[in-house]
């Protein structure tokens, strides 16, 4: 078992215990966002830090809003 530390900008994202250590290029869905492994360093025989860049967000609230204008006060 690895100690598995991902990082999307120096930002700790999550910590995982796997058997399998992710490569650079590999698709990952981390807390339901896709994302890409950028860089994998090996700290100790057992501890890695993974750097992960996911995908851009797109507020779906704020694409509505724009749709239907303002709103009239009564």
């Amino acid at each position: 078992m690895f100690a598995i530390h991902f990082f999307e900008n120096n930002t700790r994202v999550l910590n995982q215990a796997l058997r399998r250590i992710p490569t650079i290029d590999e698709e990952i869905k981390i807390k339901g966002r896709k994302g890409k492994v950028i860089n994998v360093e090996k700290l100790e025989e057992n501890t890695f830090h993974v750097y992960v860049e996911f995908e851009k967000l797109v507020d779906k609230n704020k694409a509505a809003t724009k749709e239907l204008g303002k709103k009239k006060k009564r």
